[in-house]
């Protein structure tokens, strides 16, 4: 019989990502098949699964930390905000159509079955399902129709533990607040809570804990330290941009510009562990700083509008002057369509018909198409002649003269263009900057040494020190029930 358990959090980003994924891992390291699931996940951070269909980024990382090939049925529904109240609804990997707000509230019940119909399909020959909601239970307004938190768990019957962050500072009254006010049905699922990002003696909150179980009744199952591990593995999504550090002095800074709809960021992950890049995430009302090596445009999940915030930030300007003090620029996916000279929206698939002005950095236009690539692929650097691996999706077709000098070839199609000089490169290909061997060459190219490790190889590494880190504070009699050997 398969075993369930489902992290809920007392709010967002209090870290449910990491630790379901610690969870995999123990129990993949302990020899179980376990599978993660996210009935509803909001992110513009999105991987191609293995079965070739659209899941949220922290579903694909969950996977490789349960060693078991992705799939789209790990994250049945997925909304991709394309404005500040509305998205763009995946169901089960393929595209369902756009809703705002209140009309994705409606939407939801229809929703159930495709949720349910992906836990069985998830649940089917694993020792364990760990399940991630999304938000807060405590969110009442929302309850009705819920397939994200308790609306999964009551129609599942998946036991429920809650997860409090206690760095954003009122863990005891979230928790306990949580317990005052879900309805009784909704109490009785929940099995127990963990303290998640605690720093220091941990004795000290011997009083907090006892203060929850008098006001809830509900055991605490471990006391979660800042998991050091966790920093080596790829965000989520964009809500870790507003903590990021301004940089550490690195010989080379790299530059990104933080756009509203910024989308695949973590594409920038491997330049953010070279030794000597400083990477800076430039906020609308900076500049683009003028000692910048690099600046990298990442992926958009509205290229039109984006482009115009863009401008308003004065950073059209900023990367001209970039340019002409003899910076280099990449753009990737959505970035890479900024650059041309013509985005066009004939059918209006962002959000009416037009045509834009685009940066006019590489020669090129873009048009958009309803139809969406989504495919993971193999790919060359025609820049470097070195092995690149990645996953395209997006809409729109690119093409013009600089297209005639594609950045890469991927299942052997050319993709991307470059710039007479080279000094300006657009590509379709997430994951570029994965590759240890074109890191290297590009770094050498700016000047300074670099890929000399092995990224993709120190995220796994990540996940089993995630695992150890966790596993040391657990519970360990609940750990031993969930991994179905008792203590």
């Amino acid at each position: 019989m398969t075993r369930t358990i489902m992290l809920q959090g007392t709010g967002s980003d209090v870290g449910k990502t990491v630790l379901v994924a610690g969870l995999c891992r123990i129990a993949a390291n302990r020899g179980l098949k376990v599978m993660p699931f996210k009935p509803q996940n909001m992110s513009n951070n999105a991987a191609v699964s293995a079965d070739g269909g659209e899941i949220g980024r922290a579903q694909w990382l969950q996977s490789l930390a349960a060693r078991v090939p992705s799939s789209v049925h790990m994250n049945p529904v997925l909304l991709k905000p394309q404005s500040e109240t509305g998205s763009q609804v995946v169901v089960q990997g393929r595209v369902f159509g756009q809703a705002r707000g209140r009309d994705y509230q409606a939407l939801k019940p229809k929703l159930m079955d495709a949720v349910m119909e992906s836990f069985s399909a998830v649940s089917a020959g694993a020792d364990l399902v760990v399940v991630e909601g999304a938000g807060s239970p405590a969110e009442i307004n929302l309850r009705a129709g819920d397939i994200a938190n308790m609306g999964f768990a009551t129609r599942a019957g998946v036991p429920v533990v809650l997860v409090g962050d206690i760095d954003r500072g009122g863990v005891i009254a979230s928790l306990v607040g949580t317990h005052a006010i879900l309805p009784e049905e909704d109490r009785r699922m929940v099995t127990g809570y963990l303290i998640n990002k605690f720093r220091g003696d941990v004795t000290l909150f011997d009083s907090g804990i006892a203060a929850i179980g008098r006001f809830t009744g509900w055991p605490c199952l471990g006391v979660v330290p800042w998991l050091r591990e966790a920093a080596r593995l790829p965000a989520e999504d964009s809500v870790v941009l507003e903590r990021l550090a301004a940089g550490r002095g690195g010989a080379l800074k790299v530059a990104v510009p933080v756009l509203p709809r910024i989308a695949n960021f973590d594409d920038l992950d491997p330049l953010k562990a070279e030794p000597e890049v400083d990477l800076v995430f430039v906020r609308p009302g900076e500049r683009l700083p003028a000692d910048a090596g690099l600046v990298v445009l990442p992926g958009s999940k509205s290229t039109i509008a984006d482009l115009a915030d863009l401008r308003a930030a004065g950073w059209d300007e900023d990367l001209d002057l970039h340019l002409r003090r003899g910076g280099r620029v990449i753009g990737i996916c959505g970035g890479y369509q900024m650059l041309g000279t013509r985005v066009a929206d004939p059918l209006g698939i962002e959000g009416g018909a037009r045509t834009v002005e685009g940066l006019g950095l590489l020669d090129v236009e873009t048009e958009m198409a309803p139809e969406k690539t989504v495919r993971n692929s193999t790919a060359r650097s025609l820049q470097y002649d070195v092995p690149l691996e990645g996953y395209e999706i997006h809409l729109g077709r690119t093409t013009g003269p600089d297209a005639g000098r594609p950045a890469v070839s991927i299942d052997g199609r050319p993709d991307g263009a470059v710039s007479p000089d080279g000094r300006v490169v657009g590509t379709y290909l997430h994951g570029l900057l994965a590759s240890d061997a074109y890191r290297a060459r590009l770094l050498a190219d700016l000047g300074i040494s670099g890929g000399g490790f092995d990224y993709r190889a120190g995220v796994d590494a990540a996940l089993d020190g995630v695992a150890a880190e966790l596993e040391a504070v657990l519970d360990p009699a609940w750990l031993g029930r969930l991994l179905g050997r008792p203590d």
